[in-house]
């Protein structure tokens, strides 16, 4: 009997044991089937079969123990096993091995293997699924050298020279589909090494070359606190062309993917909430299209132009009509009548500061020269076309030099590095580089400083001598360029700041400029009108159109709206925000002139049936995308951090080629960087595109304007205004699209002049967006960032919850309002700017 016991109790000690030990690896004759998996020794990895979104076809992978979906690694992607009958196993010849139920090989890991009975397939904790020699340890294969979409912490991407191992990362075919796509990941060693994006076998993103700290072309890496999160390894020698990224944190969840629709995203988990956060992608805007300027062209996408590329110093665009439609791709060619840059005719260098350098795999790069030393030999060598140095730490040393095209120039704000372009004798007087400047030149120089300099003064003591016969701010034509916004005495004499008064540079017109410039604002001529004056029309004597805000002199409220407006867009420079050209002061007359928009406003052709067909899907989806991002830059990436307040459709404007542009700041407000809402006792906007939070209770901040812009987004895409949709119910549009939704039968309020020929994939998911924004409670709204991500990139969205106001706020409702002053006509019907 305690034999019996004793048996019992050992067989049961042993199979715990087999059980333990077989949880995360197999060995020779073990193996995984369809209805289990191994699970890595700290549980965050599980090796199994699973089926990508609506796919019945099977595939081995690895996932997040605590999210199944996160799948990070496929070993049989292009090879899908038809039913549940695969098995993973060790073969006879030790190679870890997928068959099916009929004995047919779908994935190896095709190795040579001399002792197979001491092998063993183990999933590790850091999600490396590796195949060993038991008794040694030693690897003979791992996952982590055959990425398919995913990079973890710990894995490598790059060449190793030895083997010949190419590492890199190749984006899914669908979200149902984990075969090879179109997009990849990999390391370029020529020139200098760098990582670069591929779609369809042609560059699309460049990260730029590594500069010794980062990868060029990401500036935003050293503003991460990389000492105690995660650390970036480069590693350039005889054994290999590599870069490793390692979170140092283990309780830190984190990965990169390459998405089929060209972009590098990384999430990180966010425990609390269980799901996981976007925080970085690439690219970012339209500059990280490689080459999107062409050659010898430099992408800068804050131009204050609207347009981002220009070309390089000393270059012309290589067809001037294209460039005046904003078609780039040609680039840039040498300017006609350009001095020979061979046999030292005086030519040399003008620098660059703050970009991204240009495509490296045409550099040389040499590490024992100083940067004086790589100019120098630049200079001697007539097919150099630009020099800079090869590793910025410690002041910079080496020397980097092309000697090819330049292409893929970006301009960054901050961050970069500064390149050397070179210029024929004529270009470099002009930039004035005092470095290698002659004696001659530099008199020159001097000689015209002090000439403009003179009729500078001239013009002050001109303009001091018409303001004080005329007393009034007035300018004639052309403007001349204040550095302080010089107040009347009706108000204007302090800035919006609460700091003291703020400079900016302001253009001050003169009012008869204005004036014959509208026809003496005759109503042939106005555009529109709305709660603080009319917008006119205007044309200058030089033929350059523009619109004229009239503010209305018996508007209580237009002097602060004036302020307000002028000092903000001022400061503010974006393709997507409508430019302000200057202002006019005139005893009681005040102006802002702006930018002239000859598709005039969003809501003219949105709401119009008759003009609606102008805008197919095509037009809309990028006026969605440009607001986004016009919405981005005033809350994250400009100077100021600004809340719009009053974002509507009749507040968007539109260019000649149907770009939008955000107007009307005279409600905007500036936060500081490390403020999150802000209270006011006088709300002002327009009901239907208010958030609750601000129409209630007066809190606004980033989130109020996230809200609008769902209500707006909407309403592009069904072509209805929130505030008068169905007259006979209660709902208003936003509930009306919400009750669709949950149906299922979103795509049923689609506006009609499409007539059904529209992308219903891109339609819904814009549909979803515009919900997610308009969600009730402002934390779980999305910032513009996500919407500018989840608008550029096809990953799965979360679902909505019930939107805020789904009824129609009547004039009973409005009246209740605590504390609330509303200004039903802020929407300021501006036609055009």
């Amino acid at each position: 009997m305690n034999y019996a016991k004793g048996f019992l109790k050992s067989l049961l000690q042993l199979l715990i044991l087999h059980y333990c030990s077989a949880s995360d690896s197999i060995a020779v004759n073990q193996s995984v089937t369809d209805n289990n998996t191994l699970v890595s020794d700290g549980g965050t990895f599980v090796v199994g079969f699973f089926s990508p979104g609506n796919s019945s076809s099977r595939f081995l992978g690895i996932w997040f123990s605590f999210s199944k979906e996160t799948v990070i690694w496929v070993a049989n992607r292009d090879s899908p096993v038809n039913d549940n009958s695969g098995v993973l196993s060790i073969d006879g010849q030790g190679n870890l091995a997928l068959n099916d139920g009929q004995n047919l090989r779908h994935w190896s890991t095709n190795v040579s293997i001399s002792f197979t009975n001491r092998i063993v397939a183990q999933i590790l904790d850091s999600g490396n699924l590796v195949l060993l020699q038991q008794d040694t340890k030693r690897v003979i294969w791992q996952s982590f050298d055959h990425p398919t979409h995913a990079l973890l912490s710990g894995m490598k991407v790059g060449l190793d020279l030895r083997t010949g191992l190419n590492r890199y990362l190749t984006s899914w075919k669908s979200q149902e589909d984990p075969g090879t796509g179109n997009c990849s990941l990999r390391m370029v060693p020529n020139g200098s090494p760098q990582l670069i994006l591929y779609k369809d076998r042609s560059k699309w993103w460049r990260a730029g070359h590594w500069n010794g700290l980062q990868w060029g072309g990401i500036p935003a890496l050293s503003a991460l606190p990389r000492s105690n999160l995660f650390n970036i390894t480069f590693v350039n020698d005889e054994d290999e062309i590599t870069v490793m990224w390692s979170v140092l944190d283990p309780s830190i969840f984190t990965y990169i993917i390459v998405d089929g629709s060209g972009s590098i995203q990384q999430f990180a988990w966010q425990g609390q909430q269980h799901k996981w956060i976007q925080i970085y992608y690439a690219p970012v805007d339209n500059c990280d299209d490689y080459a999107s300027c062409g050659p010898y062209g430099s992408c800068n996408p804050y131009n204050v132009s609207g347009f981002e590329c220009s070309c390089l110093p000393g270059y012309d665009p290589v067809s001037p009509q294209d460039w005046a439609l904003r078609e780039s791709s040609a680039g840039c060619s040498r300017k006609k009548g350009a001095l020979s840059m061979c046999g030292n005719n005086g030519e040399g260098f003008v620098k660059l500061e703050s970009v991204k350098v240009p495509d490296a795999s045409t550099a040389v790069v040499d590490r024992s020269l100083s940067l004086k030393e790589c100019g120098e030999q630049c200079l001697r060598n007539c097919s150099c076309m630009a020099y800079g140095v090869a590793d910025v730490r410690d002041g910079g040393s080496g020397c980097m030099a092309w000697y090819g095209r330049l292409m893929d120039i970006k301009q960054f704000m901050e961050g970069g590095q500064d390149l050397y372009v070179r210029v024929d004798a004529l270009i470099l007087a002009q930039y004035a580089e005092s470095d290698g400047l002659s004696v001659k030149w530099v008199l020159s120089i001097v000689g015209m400083s002090v000439a403009a300099t003179l009729v500078l003064i001239a013009s002050v003591l001109y303009w001091l001598k018409r303001r004080k016969r005329k007393g009034g701010v007035v300018l004639g034509q052309p403007t001349i360029l204040l550095n302080d916004f010089k107040a009347s005495s009706r108000g204007l004499e302090n800035s919006p700041s609460k700091t003291g008064r703020e400079k900016t540079d302001i253009l001050f017109f003169d009012f008869s400029t204005v004036a014959v410039a509208t026809d003496n604002f005759s109503s042939t001529n106005m555009l529109g009108y709305g709660g603080f004056g009319s917008v006119y029309k205007g044309v200058l004597a030089d033929g350059q159109d523009l619109a004229v805000k009239r503010l209305s002199q018996f508007s209580g409220q237009g002097v602060e709206e004036f302020k307000n407006e002028v000092m903000l867009i001022a400061k503010l420079q974006h393709r997507n925000l409508v430019k302000l050209l200057g202002c006019c002061i005139n005893k009681e007359e005040k102006m802002l002139i702006y930018e002239y928009m000859p598709n005039k406003s969003l809501d003219l052709l949105l709401f119009n049936k008759n003009q609606k067909s102008l805008l197919d899907w095509s037009k809309r989806f990028q006026i969605i995308i440009g607001i986004a991002r016009g919405l981005l830059y005033l809350h994250q990436d400009s100077r100021l951090k600004i809340i719009h307040r009053d974002l509507k459709a009749s507040n968007v404007l539109l260019d000649a080629t149907m770009s939008p542009k955000i107007s009307d700041f005279g409600m905007a407000r500036m936060f500081g960087d490390d403020q999150i809402e802000a209270n006011t006792n006088k709300v002002v906007g327009t009901y239907g595109y208010m958030s609750p939070e601000y129409a209630m209770e007066g809190l606004y901040s980033t989130k109020s304007d996230v809200f609008s812009f769902g209500v707006l987004t909407l309403e592009i895409i069904t072509g209805k205004k929130n505030s008068s949709f169905n007259e006979v119910s209660s709902l208003n549009l936003v509930g009306q699209v919400w009750d669709l939704w949950t149906e299922g039968k979103a795509l049923e309020i689609v506006d009609e002049s499409f007539n059904e020929s529209y992308p219903s994939d891109q339609v819904s998911r814009c549909i979803q967006i515009g919900l997610l924004c308009v969600q009730e409670l402002a934390v779980e709204r999305p910032t513009m960032l996500d919407v500018v991500f989840m608008l550029r990139n096809e990953t799965p969205l979360p679902s909505p919850k019930r939107p805020a106001f789904i009824n129609k706020i009547t004039s009973s409702d409005t009246s209740t309002s605590k504390g609330v002053s509303v200004n039903d006509i802020t929407v300021t019907v501006l036609e055009a700017r």
